[in-house]
């Protein structure tokens, strides 16, 4: 098939707009499934993992292939909620074009933000479709405002709704200039009837006078008063739609089987191929300011993005690749350029859900799972040997909430740690740290829900039993002024000695993460064992120094040093490194970092006063308040993780279960004195415990 019959597109939303059931009726109508599939009842496609059945919820992004008029389409169904953003992010990575998802009630909420900027930072040309227009205060042209005041989306509807709420019979299709109801499942294109006309040629003329900004040809039969033709007004917004210039806004019900062939001709229509993408491009492994550029085509050297992995109980580990240039073949070798790894490629799927179909070669814009691959993760580019490059990586954010996670025997322990490594590197956005000190295995993850998820997947998919203890805050730890250390590290045993010295420098480094400079001269410390002096300092930073959590936005310079011709080694100079910053950050005014989150709370007018005194009691800072629809207000601030836990329960209590919060990571900031002393000191307590 052509390239230019390729889709790539994801669907995205906040939690409860109905992607899935919107991707359940896409396969169905594709001929991809047999029968519908249901979210409430646990029956869908896509959420095939028991927990997403359970809750309802789409918790791992899934892949699946279908096909509509001719063109495949490759669909990715994201999580809305904001503990698995990172299913989203690595979602939109790789597709070339996304449906956004929003309900007809409840417009513009905050996660279809996040989902929104997280598109924006890819470049990712989309379409939008309001979806629940069935439901009791279904308001289609309030969620196009809201689009267009909250997300800068400029959107443009391309239908008119037919009725709404118990009376959503279809819509008015602006470009055909054609009504299309929808009864039992049957399609019927009608003329436009006499009560809609109206406000079908004002979609219509407010349609032509944003494509006639994009468009010459438009513009002169616009100012000359003629008709533009239907296919320029495709071709058009198909144009100004790829180049991010409009968001065409369909409309429809996907539970009442309602607009989503609408919505599947214009995925046809609209959004990219990988033709229209273009080229990627890459950074040369040898010298980051040089790139090369890879066209989707079979000619071109071999490049492709790891961007998933799944551990499958029936074929073992498949790691989803997005091939973005050349032919993958099975048995074919590989580079992997991000771990400098040659991998040799075993089989080749095509994933429908949980069915999948083995093929032997995948070329540009294909997106299949391979079995068998060694080092690849999330995030790595493949590559041709001979051509090698890296693409753009994946941006995973830091986890904020950690939990103790016990073994409840040493038979068991084995069985845990290898379930943990594994999810771990599923999931980059978790992570796994054994404390040597008190002697615990530490969790740490996106949110509750999300270590929620995976202490149930432990139990569930690898039957390993754990106790856990309670969540708590993932703090970090810096510095907050410069210091130089000068350490001296000699042993002697009876054999060959430990000998090696380092002088350090210690800047704050705020925001920018570690950076490590060598200034040594005149071969001061042997240049075999600068690395290891590297290595010495990060082991002690992941180690933390102030309360065992890891260290962030540190310099550090080498300056000095001295060595011994037989006693030094690299292992010396490690441990040396080590205890030398260990030194210098105790001197250099450390303190501990928190997170703090952005939260919108979502409430009724009679509740906003509670809401607000309760935010402020929190540590809370209130950025702005706006009008959220008739009667609710949106409430947005910051305020510190550790002030939120049981924050569900409360916000509950005081709006009577009808207000509701969306929370995201926002960034670290510094702990003030007196609570820092309060957090160490209870550390040091639980210390103490253990020890007795």
């Amino acid at each position: 098939m052509p390239l230019q019959k390729f889709r790539n597109i994801g669907i995205a939303a906040h939690i409860d707009a109905g992607k899935t059931t919107v991707t359940e009726r896409i396969l169905f109508f594709t001929g991809t499934t047999r029968k519908l599939g249901e979210v409430h009842d646990g029956q869908a496609t896509m959420d095939f993992m028991k927990q997403e059945q359970e809750r309802g919820i789409t918790i791992a992004s899934a892949a699946i292939t279908s096909s509509w008029n001719d063109h495949t389409i490759n669909i990715i169904d994201t999580p809305g909620h904001v503990d698995f953003t990172v299913e989203v992010e690595r979602s939109l990575r790789v597709i070339d074009g996304m449906v956004a998802v929003f309900c007809a009630v409840s417009g513009v909420e905050p996660q279809s933000e996040t989902v929104w900027n997280q598109a924006d930072r890819y470049r990712v040309p989309r379409i939008a479709f309001v979806n629940k227009m069935d439901r009791v205060g279904a308001d289609f042209a309030e969620v196009v405002k809201q689009m267009d005041k909250y997300l800068d989306a400029n959107p443009v509807p391309f239908q008119v709704p037919i009725g709404s709420e118990d009376n959503f019979q279809g819509s008015i299709d602006i470009i055909r200039g054609k009504a299309v109801y929808i009864k039992d499942m049957e399609l019927s294109v009608e003329e436009i009837p006499d009560s809609l006309k109206a406000a079908a040629n004002d979609a219509r003329g407010f349609l032509i006078e944003k494509l006639a900004d994009f468009n010459e040809e438009i513009m002169e039969l616009y100012l000359d008063g003629k008709d533009v033709p239907v296919e320029l007004l495709k071709q058009s917004a198909r144009e100004a739609t790829i180049k991010m210039n409009i968001t065409p806004v369909f409309c429809g019900s996907a539970y009442k089987n309602k607009g989503v062939r609408l919505l599947l001709d214009a995925v046809v229509d609209y959004l990219p191929s990988p033709v229209d993408v273009g080229a990627v491009v890459g950074i040369d492994i040898n010298d980051p300011d040089k790139s090369h550029t890879r066209h989707p085509s079979a000619k071109d050297p071999f490049a492709a993005l790891a961007f998933k992995l799944i551990h499958d109980p029936y074929v073992g580990q498949q790691t989803f690749i997005r091939v973005y240039s050349g032919e993958l073949r099975s048995g074919m070798q590989v580079l992997n350029s991000t771990k400098s790894k040659t991998e040799r490629i075993g089989r080749i799927l095509r994933i429908h859900a949980k069915e999948r179909e083995e093929v032997e070669s995948a070329g540009p814009g294909d997106i299949v799972a391979l079995i068998g691959m060694k080092f690849t993760k999330t995030g790595d580019t493949l590559c041709d040997s001979d051509h090698p490059l890296f693409l753009e990586s994946i941006f995973i954010p830091p986890a904020v909430i950690e939990m103790k996670i016990t073994p409840p025997s040493k038979k068991e322990e084995e069985k845990l740690g290898v379930a943990l490594r594994k999810l771990a590197m599923e999931d980059p956005s978790f992570s796994v740290r054994f404390n040597d000190e008190t002697n615990e295995t530490i969790i740490a993850g996106m949110g509750e829900l999300h270590l929620e998820i995976i202490i149930d997947r432990l139990k569930t998919e690898f039957g390993a039993i754990a106790e856990v203890g309670a969540p708590s805050v993932a703090f970090r730890e810096t510095i907050t002024r410069e210091v130089e250390s000068n350490y001296k590290h000699s042993k002697q045993t009876g054999g060959r000695g430990q000998y090696a010295h380092t002088v350090i420098r210690l800047e704050p480094n705020d925001g920018k993460g570690f950076e490590f400079e060598d200034h040594i001269k005149g071969g001061a410390i042997p240049q075999e064992y600068i690395p290891s002096v590297r290595k010495g300092i990060e082991a002690s930073m992941d180690e933390g120094i102030l309360a065992g959590f890891p260290v962030v936005d540190v310099k550090a310079v080498l300056l000095d040093g001295t060595f011994h011709d037989v006693d030094s080694s690299d292992m010396a100079f490690r441990t040396c490194a080590a205890i030398c910053f260990k030194e210098g950050f105790l001197k250099a005014g450390p303190i501990l970092l928190e997170p703090m989150m952005k939260i919108e709370v979502n409430t009724p007018d009679d509740y906003i006063g509670d809401v607000v005194g309760d935010l402020n009691k929190r540590r809370g800072k209130i950025e702005s308040m706006r009008r959220y629809r008739k009667g609710s207000q949106k409430v947005i601030g910051f305020v510190p993780l550790m002030e939120m836990f049981g924050y569900a329960t409360q916000l509950r209590n005081i709006s009577s279960g009808r207000a509701n919060y969306s929370m995201e990571f926002f960034k670290y900031v510094p702990v003030n004195k007196e609570i820092q002393e309060k957090v160490l000191k209870q550390l040091q307590e639980k210390k103490k415990d253990k020890a007795s």
